[in-house]
């Protein structure tokens, strides 16, 4: 039996790939460290990655507002002014956390800080009552074996901490500033990397392409671009869908709050906002932190607030987030589930988030595929009837 000379080039190729693959397995231990360190030395440049494609999101869309700009000294013009417009309206949003609701939450912290005392004391009071009226729980309660402080064994393990501790915690606080200054440093490079690529988006896309045409053959070349167009538009759409969600759930809280008249309204809706980013589970988060500044100011508007959440989040996952976010990935809710579990099990809140638009391209991709073969198995019956 003679094989054809494509068909020993595919036999070539797989047991390549196999002997990789039982290396990899083998040496498994050498190749995540080789992994680790080269994600280490490559960290910078993959979040200036990140941050450009962020950035592009709203930088397209002022481009796209632009585009009745004519000539070549507009044409110059449109990229600097598009860029120096998205920086602006970045450091603008920045500007609005810090100034506004940073204080604002500052100042909503600071008032629990003097409430919790008096709440606490408030419930001691009440269960010291409740106690005197129960004699079988002042019982139990009497029977509990308080033990007395031994001062002379805390005095000898302050004693030890100061001997040995002391040159630890000295270690560790010159650990965390190399680390602060190593994060800054890398921040700085990664914003500059992603200024570039903005800067010359359209340059590395023509080179990523004669890549592609140089060591691809054209058939694989057409399944990169089309599952990176298929990328680019599912994490774009999923990005600018979450923003826009967070916004206006924020919102809905802000307005409904003040009309009942409930305390830390701006406070709470503005964090509902910022949690919200986190798919699912992150609203829930920020609804945990609202109910508790409102119970220590008010336990029955605490109740009624858990109410209004209740409300607002079916109206936000039954008529929002569908048209916001749902339909512009193109998920179904049960694989959003899965995604966000499987991210955020993986690689936390970052997982969370980057996982939805991956899974909603394989989901893409995978659906087209089967219903291709689906159409192919159809006309191979009804030919084989025709015969």
């Amino acid at each position: 039996m003679e094989f054809s000379r494509e068909k020993l080039k595919q036999i070539r190729r797989l047991m390549i790939l196999a002997a990789f693959l039982v290396l990899v397995i083998l040496y498994s231990e050498k190749v995540f460290l080789g992994a680790a360190f080269l994600f280490g030395i490559l960290k910078p440049f993959l979040y200036g990655g990140a941050i450009a494609f962020v950035l592009n999101i709203p930088m397209r869309a002022i481009e796209n507002m632009l585009g009745g700009w004519s000539g070549k000294a507009s044409d110059k013009l449109k990229r600097p002014v598009s860029m120096v417009a998205t920086l602006a309206l970045i450091a603008l949003v920045l500007a609005i956390v810090v100034g506004v609701v940073l204080p604002q939450m500052a100042l909503t912290i600071s008032e629990i800080g003097k409430k919790i005392p008096a709440f606490i004391q408030k419930w001691m009071e009440e269960f010291g009552e409740l106690t005197r009226e129960d004699s079988m729980l002042a019982d139990q309660l009497n029977r509990l074996d308080l033990k007395e402080i031994n001062w002379n064994d805390l005095l000898e393990n302050i004693m030890y901490f100061m001997k040995n501790g002391a040159g630890n915690m000295l270690g560790s606080t010159f650990n965390v500033a190399g680390s602060i200054i190593s994060g800054v440093v890398n921040t700085a490079i990664a914003f500059v990397f992603a200024l570039y690529i903005l800067a010359q988006k359209e340059k590395l896309a023509s080179q990523a392409g004669r890549l592609l045409n140089a060591y691809l053959p054209a058939r694989i070349r057409r399944k990169v671009r089309k599952a990176g167009t298929l990328l680019d538009r599912n994490f774009s759409n999923f990005i600018a869908g979450q923003c826009l969600e967070a916004l206006i759930l924020g919102v809905m809280f802000v307005v409904s709050m003040s009309i009942f008249r409930m305390p830390y309204a701006f406070t709470v809706g503005a964090l509902i906002a910022v949690t919200s980013l986190i798919p699912i589970v992150g609203a829930f988060t920020g609804c945990a932190v609202g109910t508790f500044l409102i119970l220590v100011n008010d336990p029955l508007q605490a109740l009624w607030f858990l109410i209004l959440f209740l409300v607002l989040q079916q109206i936000e996952g039954n008529l929002i987030y569908p048209r916001v976010v749902g339909n512009s990935v193109g998920l179904p809710s049960i694989w959003v589930l899965m995604a966000v579990s499987i991210g955020g099990s993986l690689f936390g809140v970052t997982g969370m988030l980057v996982f939805i638009p991956l899974m909603s391209t394989g989901y893409a991709l995978i659906r087209e595929n089967v219903n291709r073969r689906e159409v192919l198995g159809a006309k191979g019956v009804h030919l084989w009837r025709k015969k």
